[in-house]
């Protein structure tokens, strides 16, 4: 143990944690500390027998049946876990739906968002998105004839002052995939709305970990995986959420048709269904779904309040082990230090990031890269403990010691 004084208060804490339970409700592998749920959750222990109960009962006994049987309900999964992923965002009934992947939901929630603006010439995105916002922002934007300007979130309202009565469409992330900072999604909803934009956020890195209020926000649109802190496993379905106010009247690209009003009459002229049903676009991948529904249940009777208190607690803790064990060994936190502005991760910079992230990974401690030089260490509260932390940077320290 590099730093006693530091193992005793993560054992403190870990004592005091009031979700330490919850790491019951997941699978991790003996001697693993997985940092790595901002890209990959762990395993839910109730995924495995709901795939093999869908697999063997549902669709060896139940064939074409367990579609709308009442012991499986195929059918009716895409809102059904829309709504559940909906009381995490903080959002009524009826205004989430779950299918595709994240890029489908974003293409189409761009355009439908933009549609709702066509007298508006103007999208404006983050400078610093995600590569495949980014890459759909540009695809819109060539399709319904709009200029396409990224600009940092502290900037926007700067870019609202001067070009608002021209702008459609805000896209932002409520955190940065790369350095954790979170935004202010309530502000700058606020502010977009007050120059007459719709917004489309998108919460991948916030769905799960942090305490959201979509309805209360007064947000248009939002997108999110499921397979970061949701642990809906690899390649899970997305989801996309629409105010309830913009049901009627949003228009999107991708008309599939699930998502039609009457899909099994086969009518040639699409009818969107009302609501959010309207948002439906393919066939649901049901084991997919059935995975993620077996995931959801881990957060079961957690309070998000309670939860984000404890990733602030984990990525605090863990930002003070780095100023301690780390000094003067080349490191850089790059994650804001002020608890409202970070999601559930801290990102660090050195020069041998690409070296140090394997090889802690061949010990036993596994985060992730991003090209040319950052460290990230995701923190689920559900499951990491503080104790994850202080062995994460004790192994960096061994690292570039030794």
């Amino acid at each position: 143990m590099i730093s006693s004084s530091m193992g005793v208060r993560a054992a403190a804490l870990d004592a005091a944690n009031p979700l330490r339970h919850c790491r019951e409700r997941f699978l991790l592998p003996e001697g693993v500390t997985y940092l790595d749920g901002n890209s990959l959750g762990a395993l839910p222990a109730a995924v495995p027998n709901a795939i093999q109960d869908a697999v063997v009962r549902q669709w060896g006994s139940g064939l074409i049946g367990s579609w709308f049987a009442e012991d499986a309900a195929w059918w009716g999964l895409p809102q059904r876990l829309g709504d559940h992923i909906g009381t995490l965002l903080g959002t009524g009934e009826g205004q989430t739906v779950v299918g595709d992947s994240t890029s489908v939901q974003i293409f189409n929630t761009l355009t439908a968002a933009a549609r709702l603006r066509p007298d508006r010439d103007l999208l404006l995105t983050d400078a610093g998105h995600f590569p495949t916002d980014a890459y759909l922002a540009d695809s819109v934007g060539e399709m319904l004839g709009l200029e396409v300007r990224r600009v940092a979130p502290e900037q926007l309202r700067e870019a609202l002052e001067k070009d608002g009565a021209r702008t459609a469409v805000v896209a932002f992330p409520a955190v940065d995939f790369a350095t954790g900072e979170r935004w202010d999604i309530p502000g700058l909803t606020k502010a977009a709305h007050e120059a007459g934009a719709l917004v489309v956020w998108d919460l991948c890195h916030a769905a799960g970990a942090l305490e959201l209020a979509l309805d209360a926000w007064n947000v248009d649109f939002a997108v999110g995986c499921t397979y970061k802190y949701l642990s809906g496993g690899p390649g899970a379905p997305a989801f996309a959420y629409a105010a309830r106010r913009h049901h009627e009247t949003m228009r999107q690209p991708l008309t599939g048709w699930t998502g039609h009003a009457d899909p099994f009459a086969m009518r040639a002229a699409y009818e969107g269904a009302e609501g959010i049903g309207r948002a439906r676009i393919g066939t649901p991948t049901v084991l997919s779904m059935l995975a993620l529904e077996a995931a959801i249940g881990a957060f079961d009777g957690v309070n998000m309040a309670i939860l984000r208190a404890q990733s602030l607690s984990l990525t605090g803790f863990f930002i003070e082990c780095c100023d301690e064990l780390l000094d003067g060994l080349g490191f850089e936190i790059i994650t804001p230090r002020t608890p409202d502005r970070r999601g559930s991760q801290v990102t660090l910079r050195h020069p041998d990031a690409a070296t140090l992230v394997p090889a802690a990974a061949e010990r036993g401690v596994i985060g992730d890269k991003r090209e040319p030089d950052l460290l990230r260490y995701g923190f689920n509260a559900l499951y990491n403990t503080h104790a994850d932390a202080l062995r994460a940077v004790e192994t960096l320290v061994d690292l570039v010691k030794r």
